[in-house]
């Protein structure tokens, strides 16, 4: 009642609502930023690609290493207990392992198909309120992931749900969607990946991140453990970041195969070109982002304009 009594303060707040709508369009699709602007823009933009990167790729390791009934077995955090358990073996050489890694997380398996169906399945992932990995890395919260088919089978899919979720200072929000389907064949094992999310920091750092990947089994796959497999990884994301006030709106693509092993928690080769959106391809402030060449460790190297930037990741 309080807007009817006042049309003309109505009608002037949505005036400058629309105004500062379209002022800050025009700021973002602007090609002629200074050049400190440019710079903060792509190192925002390429801070917030890698980290989003680094935490959904370990999630990724999660979901198909939780045992070998829903996937490979023994990857992600499941990774330690299944090395110690190689022995125990189902009858297709992958190692059976449901034991949680580590001992605070708390594992459970539900299935809601037909009397004697093992599919689907829902395993929850549950932190609860401080969960100290070997990784060194606090979670809290849980993940949902919910399985249709064993994650080797052609055409099986997964998705993973959160529930109040973090990882050390990261927040996921609930409305995050990923999913898991294998694209590949008996003989190569392939999954493509779709997450959109939202990771948000207290201080109001935050990434929009909308990420299109397909992961390839290069090496490993004739052996009874995953531990030497390798995995080829390439695709685009998009997305929007915020970092020390500064907002940026993004797109990368990635130019040269992403290299990952199981072994490693990182990322360890690969190119990704990183830039503001509509900046044209070969501007000098299109950044690339390089994850080295093989090596496990956490450093990448940004090259932006002739001039290096070392970006750790978490």
């Amino acid at each position: 009642m309080k807007f009817l009594k006042s049309p003309i303060r109505l009608l002037t707040a949505c005036f400058l609502f629309l105004t500062l709508i379209v002022f800050s369009c025009k700021k973002e699709v602007s090609q002629s930023l200074s050049s400190q602007d440019e710079q903060q823009a792509n190192v925002a933009a390429s801070e917030s690609d890698a980290e989003a990167e680094d935490v959904f790729n370990g999630m990724f390791d999660d979901a198909i290493g939780v045992n070998s009934d829903v996937g490979i077995g023994g990857t992600g955090l499941f990774m330690r207990n299944a090395a110690a358990n190689y022995g125990a073996n189902t009858t297709d050489g992958r190692s059976s392992n449901i034991d949680p890694a580590p001992a605070c997380l708390n594992v459970t398996i539900a299935t809601s198909g037909p009397a004697g169906s093992p599919f689907p399945v829902t395993i929850t992932l549950d932190f609860g309120g401080s969960c100290s990995g070997a990784d060194g890395h606090i979670r809290k919260g849980k993940i949902i992931i919910n399985y249709a088919d064993r994650l080797i089978h052609p055409n099986a899919q997964a998705s993973l749900h959160f529930q109040d979720f973090s990882i050390d200072s990261l927040n996921i929000d609930n409305s995050t969607s990923f999913s898991i389907t294998n694209t590949g064949t008996q003989d190569k094992l392939q999954f493509t990946i779709d997450i959109n999310a939202k990771l948000a920091r207290l201080n109001g750092n935050y990434t929009e991140w909308h990420s299109h990947k397909v992961i390839t089994r290069t090496d490993g796959g004739t052996t009874n453990t995953p531990l030497d497999d390798v995995m080829q990884i390439e695709g685009n994301a998009s997305g929007k970041a915020q970092r020390n006030g500064v907002i940026v709106a993004w797109t990368a693509e990635i130019t040269d195969p992403f290299i990952k092993k199981f072994t490693c928690r990182w990322i360890s080769q690969g190119i990704i070109k990183v830039g503001r959106a509509n900046l044209s391809p070969s501007s000098r402030w299109m950044g690339v982002l390089d994850y080295g060449n093989g090596n496990c460790d956490n450093r990448a190297t940004l090259d932006l304009n002739g001039t290096s930037y070392q970006i750790t990741l978490h």
